[in-house]
């Protein structure tokens, strides 16, 4: 008969009673272990030998999440008779030195969020002053989102890795102005990935921060109504090109940033508007425009309800509207976000629930990942850059209303996916 403790706190087992499909918790510091997570099924007879080497008397584990029960004790052993600790096995100091390295690119990576964050809070200051003084000082606004496109290209294009970050929710009010933010990063992103010059992705970065600033003549009851539009109320919101392009006129922008400003709903198949126009009359750099601005318009809905996620938005951009978009553009685009973009919710092969946060836009497969881990506190979760973890990966994205209520309330997924980039910190 299989003997296990089980006390108030829980249920134990010793050592010598794992077996392959307990899922355990290990009650110590996440530094004094080499696992990633400090719950999970056991998956190997390799993890049973490391786990063996801690040097615990007994394992606390769950019999409900476990596909077995444990060992039963070996004749004449007590459960009481601590584990003689043996000697530290060389590779387990390698793994647990590679795991303090791991701890301490956290750390820099923390102090990359923190720049991140504060970068993108003062930036999004400047597109709320874009989107509210575009008609009272049109050519000073126009000066201004000159110098903020030239700051994000200096971080840009310093950097020959870059990590596209995951950011906090804003207020709802303010979905129009981060919309405009939103779409810059992409929209530079693709731009660096085909290879455009930093001229060209100056008229771009441009081009997204004022293309949507002619919605700000648009009634909210139209502009936020979450019914279906009207006939008449598709039209007066088709205008917002023309309005848009008018700003950037008084402004004395280019005509190409009016050309990508006026054709950024234009589509390859010649559906879109307020041309009709097909490929090769759409210029280049208002073909980048119109997928990020698709994709956004798809991640982030006036109604969140019916918003998709990340890696819903890309799948059915792909699978169901490639040949309205430019597909060279469209499938750096892809490779760019990767096949789950931040903001994705995800099961991992260890069946522990997830949300990317970020991802290498040189090495998207492989993203970084928040853990629910219900033994990890929220105020400080367990961030896994996927690349350092050989045995585990994504196994599945899924839709925020799959989650379980616990992982649905410790991940937070955010009611909008809003973007920027910074240093990769595994450079």
């Amino acid at each position: 008969m299989t003997t296990s403790s089980h006390t108030v706190e829980g249920h134990y087992l010793t050592p010598e009673q794992l077996q392959i499909g307990l899922f355990i918790h290990l009650d110590m510091h996440w530094m004094d272990h080499p696992f990633a997570l400090g719950s999970f099924k056991i998956k190997s007879a390799e993890q049973i030998a490391t786990l063996r080497q801690l040097g615990l008397n007994r394992i606390r584990y769950s019999p409900e999440q476990s596909d077995c029960d444990p060992l039963p004790l070996a004749v004449g052993t007590s459960e009481a008779e601590p584990t003689p600790i043996a000697e530290p096995d060389p590779e387990l100091l390698a793994r647990l030195a590679a795991k303090r390295a791991a701890q301490e690119q956290a750390e820099r990576r923390r102090a990359l969020l923190q720049a991140c964050e504060r970068d993108f809070t003062q930036a999004a200051q400047v597109v709320r002053q874009i989107n509210k003084q575009i008609y009272a000082r049109p050519k000073e606004i126009a000066a201004e989102a000159g110098q903020l496109v030239g700051r994000m290209l200096d971080s840009l294009l310093a950097e020959s890795d870059i990590a596209l970050q995951l950011m906090n929710d804003k207020a709802a009010s303010e979905d129009l102005y981060f919309h405009s933010l939103n779409v810059s990063v992409l929209a530079l992103l693709l731009a660096r990935a085909i290879g455009l010059p930093r001229e060209q992705l100056h008229e771009l970065g441009v081009a997204t921060l004022l293309h949507d600033v002619g919605k700000t003549r648009i009634p909210d009851r139209v502009l936020l109504k979450t019914e279906s539009l009207t006939l008449a109320e598709r039209k007066l919101v088709a205008q917002h090109c023309e309005w848009s392009v008018e700003a950037a006129q008084a402004a004395g922008l280019s005509q190409r940033i009016r050309n990508i400003i006026l054709q950024h709903h234009e589509l390859a198949d010649g559906s879109g508007y307020p041309q009709k126009l097909k490929l090769d009359a759409i210029d280049p750099l208002a073909r980048i425009l119109a997928i990020v601005n698709y994709y956004d318009n798809l991640c982030n809905r006036i109604n969140p309800i019916e918003s998709l996620t990340p890696h819903e938005a890309l799948a059915q951009m792909f699978a169901q509207h490639r040949q309205q978009f430019d597909p060279q553009q469209l499938g750096i685009f892809v490779r760019c976000m990767g096949v789950y973009p931040p903001g994705s919710v995800v099961q991992l092969s260890n069946e522990l629930y997830a949300m990317v946060v970020s991802v290498n836009t040189s090495r998207p497969l492989k993203p970084t990942v928040l853990v629910h881990d219900p033994d990890a506190p929220r105020e400080d979760p367990h961030i896994i850059n996927l690349e350092n973890e050989s045995g585990l990966n994504i196994s599945k994205s899924l839709k925020v209303a799959q989650l379980p209520r616990s992982a649905a309330d410790y991940l937070s997924p955010r009611k909008r996916t809003t973007y920027f980039f910074r240093p990769n910190d595994e450079g």
